[in-house]
C-alpha cells in the first residue's frame, strides 16, 4: 500500500467504500489521518463498520466539521447530472474534493528514491477504447525486458492498493474519465491517449 501524506493528524472523508475507496481509508490512516467514510449501500457501510471505519453520513451539513479533504471514489457523479449530496455537502462546506489518483501521485514519490539508481516512472492510460489491452501489454513487455513492473488503476489493483516504488521500477496505470477528471494531482510521466469516441 502506498501510504497517503499530507494529512498526519487531519480528518479526510472517504465517500464510496469499494474496489478504490477501502485502499484510500487503509492508505490515509497509514499516513495518520482520520478517516470518516460513508457509502449508499447498507452492506459496504455494515463491512466498513466491522473493520473499525467511522461510518458518517456525508450528506449531512454537520458532518464537515474538520475535515480537510473528500475523497471520492470512481463513477459516484461530482458533476453530472447532479452531484451525489455528500459531494455537494463538502463543496458548501469548502472542503477539497479529490480522488485516489490525486492522492496516488500526491504520494508516490518518497524520501527513498534518492538512494535510488533509477528514479521510478508512472505511466497512465486513457481514452475510450483499447485502455486495458494497451496498459496488459505494457506491463507484460516491461516485464518481460527485466524491468520492475506494477500495473494498477482501473484494471487489477486500485493504484492507493499498490506497493512503494523499487528501483527502477515502472509503475502502468489505466485510469478511466471519472478518474482523471477529479484527481487534483494528476502528473504521469509518461501519458498515453488512445482513441476518443
Amino acid at each position: 500500500m502506498i501510504p497517503v501524506r499530507g494529512y498526519d493528524g487531519h480528518k479526510v472523508a472517504v465517500l464510496g467504500l469499494g474496489r478504490s475507496g477501502m485502499p484510500a481509508v487503509a492508505a490515509l490512516r497509514a499516513g495518520g489521518a482520520e478517516v470518516v467514510a460513508w457509502d449508499d449501500g447498507e452492506a459496504a457501510r455494515a463491512r466498513a463498520a466491522a473493520e473499525g471505519i467511522a461510518i458518517t453520513d456525508l450528506a449531512r451539513a454537520d458532518a464537515w466539521a474538520g475535515v480537510k479533504a473528500l475523497v471520492v471514489s470512481p463513477g459516484i457523479p461530482h458533476l453530472y447530472p447532479a452531484p451525489h449530496p455528500a459531494v455537494a455537502a463538502a463543496w458548501a462546506a469548502g472542503v477539497a474534493v479529490d480522488n485516489d489518483v490525486g492522492l496516488f501521485f500526491r504520494s508516490f514519490a518518497t524520501p527513498a528514491w534518492e538512494e535510488f539508481a533509477r528514479i521510478p516512472q508512472v505511466v497512465a492510460i486513457t481514452g475510450s477504447n483499447g485502455k486495458s489491452t494497451t496498459t496488459a501489454l505494457l506491463a507484460h513487455v516491461l516485464a518481460a525486458s527485466g524491468r520492475p513492473v506494477q500495473m494498477g488503476g482501473n484494471i487489477g489493483r486500485g493504484v492507493l492498493d499498490l506497493e512503494p516504488a523499487e528501483d527502477g521500477m515502472v509503475v502502468v496505470l489505466e485510469l478511466s474519465s471519472y478518474q482523471t477528471e477529479l484527481a487534483r494531482a494528476l502528473q504521469p510521466d509518461i501519458a498515453v491517449f488512445l482513441n476518443l469516441s
